[in-house]
């Protein structure tokens, strides 16, 4: 078993739990209200936001059952191959991560505080490694 692929797997589950339950949470802070003017409008563009939250989190789901099969089976014929293309998936998700950063507004401390590309080169990084080394 390859200790750097395992704790990817790890953290792209736990990754999947928070952003699926809490994030939602989160997400609702923004719910438009009913008493809006235009609330229809409003409702569309949050549902929408909404929906490609959770694109995310099966992104993330996708990518941790797809880890556990390498991880726990022998189901895949080229394992290396579905890591490279993982590497550079995680990889790109830091890199727009970033740009959308660095294109918004700023705030203090914003690249911490919307740190999640943190996570995403850290997960890049053990499947590039568990691959290579």
């Amino acid at each position: 078993m390859n200790i750097a692929i395992l704790s990817a797997n790890i953290l792209t589950l736990f990754a999947f739990v928070l952003h699926t339950f809490v994030g939602d949470k989160e997400l609702k802070v923004n719910e438009p209200s009913e008493t809006s003017e235009d609330k229809f409008l409003k409702r569309e563009k949050w549902t929408m936001a909404r929906c490609g939250w959770h694109w995310i989190s099966f992104d993330l789901l996708f990518a941790s059952i797809g880890l556990a099969l390498i991880n726990f089976t022998n189901f895949f014929d080229n394992e290396k191959t579905l890591l490279q293309i993982l590497t550079i998936y995680f990889l790109g998700y830091a890199i727009v991560w970033v740009i959308t950063i660095t294109i918004s507004k700023q705030f203090p401390k914003n690249y911490l505080k919307l740190g999640q590309w943190i996570l995403l080169l850290l997960i890049s990084g053990l499947i590039y490694f568990g691959t290579n080394f």
